[in-house]
């Protein structure tokens, strides 16, 4: 991890689907503007825990910038404008109410694990 990140993605590092994006991420982040912490980690239970969510079950990844944290279908967004080019489309998904879309993130969260699996730390 940089020191100081300037984009910091807490994921869940024993869902495949997430640990996937991850990779996804890395390798499209040209200039590798994130740094990435995996929430079952000391430091990332403690910064989850820190956001008023709970570790024990994890329904969202985190994206924190400074001050500034996004959750849910708010980071999709945030990390595509982020990496930029043509991941900047995503930002039209900003016109449906925040509620719609965050619904969507958590029925795909909730049921992650049963269809991508889940992996040992």
């Amino acid at each position: 991890m940089k020191n100081d990140p300037e984009n910091l993605l807490l994921f869940d590092g024993v869902c495949n689907f997430c640990v996937g994006t991850t990779h996804f991420m890395i390798r499209h982040d040209k200039h590798a503007r994130f740094s990435f912490i995996a929430i079952q980690s000391e430091l990332g239970r403690a910064l989850y825990q820190r956001e008023g969510l709970d570790p024990e079950h994890i329904q969202t990844f985190v994206l924190i910038r400074g001050e500034k944290v996004y959750l849910k279908s708010d980071a999709v967004i945030e990390i595509a404008n982020t990496l930029g080019g043509f991941w900047k489309v995503l930002n039209v998904f900003r016109i449906i109410p925040k509620t719609f879309r965050d619904e969507i993130y958590t029925f795909v969260a909730k049921n992650r694990y049963r269809w991508f699996g889940k992996r040992d730390l």
